[in-house]
C-alpha cells in the first residue's frame, strides 16, 4: 500500500586533481565539509478517490486481485548544494577550493490516500488510516537509519584532508559529473531500500485483519 517516487535535484560538486598551488594561501581556506539534513515532514490526507482508483494507483506494488483501500505515497527528494571558497594562484593556471557540501533529503510531499467509500471519523476510515501511518513511520525510520552511513560515505569522498587543488576552470563540470554519475544514484539506492520493509507491512494477515475490523463495516461498504 505504499510507493516511493524519487525526485533528484543535481547541483554542482567537484573533484580536483593534485596540482602545484601556493600552499600557504590554500591552507587559509576552511576545511571541506559535508552536512546531511532531512526535509521537514509535510503529510497530507487525500480522500477524493474511490478504492478502484486507489487500486489503480497502487498497481505496480499491490498483489494481483487485491482491492487497495489506502495508499501511502512519498516523493523522495534529494537536493545537494555546495559553497566553495577558493583561491587562484598568481599565474591564473591553478586553483584550490574547499567544498562545503549540504545534502537535504526526505519525502516532499508525503500523501496518505484513503478511499472515499469510508467517511472521515468512521471506524473503517480510522482503521485504514492507522494502517497507513505504519507506512509513514517506516519511511521516517528508514531515513533516520541511513543518515549516518550516507553522511560518512560522502565525507570520506568530499571532506577528507585539506582543500582540493587543480587547473583553473575544471572544478564545476568535473564535480557535477561525479555527483550525477555516482553519488545521486547511490543516495537513490539507499532510499529505495525501504520498499522491502514496506512490503512486510502489507501481509495477507494484515489485509484480512483490516477487512474484518469494525464489525464487517469495510466488507459491507465494498459490496
Amino acid at each position: 500500500m505504499s510507493s516511493c517516487l524519487l525526485k533528484l535535484a543535481a547541483v554542482a560538486l567537484g573533484f580536483l586533481a593534485s596540482a602545484p598551488v601556493v600552499a600557504d594561501e590554500c591552507d587559509q581556506l576552511p576545511p571541506p565539509s559535508v552536512t546531511l539534513r532531512r526535509l521537514p515532514e509535510k503529510l497530507s490526507i487525500d480522500t477524493r478517490y474511490g478504492y478502484r482508483e486507489i487500486t489503480h494507483l497502487a498497481a505496480e506494488i499491490a498483489r494481483p486481485g487485491t482491492r487497495v483501500l489506502g495508499l501511502t505515497r512519498g516523493t523522495a527528494t534529494v537536493r545537494a548544494e555546495i559553497h566553495s571558497p577558493s583561491y587562484v594562484d598568481r599565474s591564473r593556471r591553478w586553483e584550490c577550493t574547499s567544498p562545503q557540501l549540504v545534502v537535504t533529503y526526505g519525502y516532499d510531499p508525503m500523501t496518505v490516500y484513503i478511499a472515499r467509500e469510508f467517511p472521515e471519523k468512521s471506524c473503517a476510515h480510522n482503521e485504514i488510516y492507522a494502517h497507513e501511518l505504519r507506512h509513514v513511520k517506516t519511511y521516517h525510520d528508514h531515513l533516520a537509519a541511513i543518515e549516518n552511513e550516507v553522511a560518512e560515505t560522502l565525507r570520506r569522498r568530499f571532506a577528507t584532508g585539506g582543500p582540493w587543488r587543480g587547473p583553473v576552470g575544471n572544478t564545476q563540470a568535473t564535480l557535477q559529473r561525479e555527483l550525477n554519475d555516482r553519488w545521486l544514484p547511490y543516495i537513490k539506492r539507499e532510499i529505495g531500500k525501504v520498499e522491502s520493509t514496506q512490503a512486510l507491512i502489507d501481509s495477507t494477515d494484515e489485509y484480512e485483519r483490516v477487512a474484518k475490523s469494525c464489525d464487517g463495516e469495510i466488507r459491507k461498504r465494498l459490496k
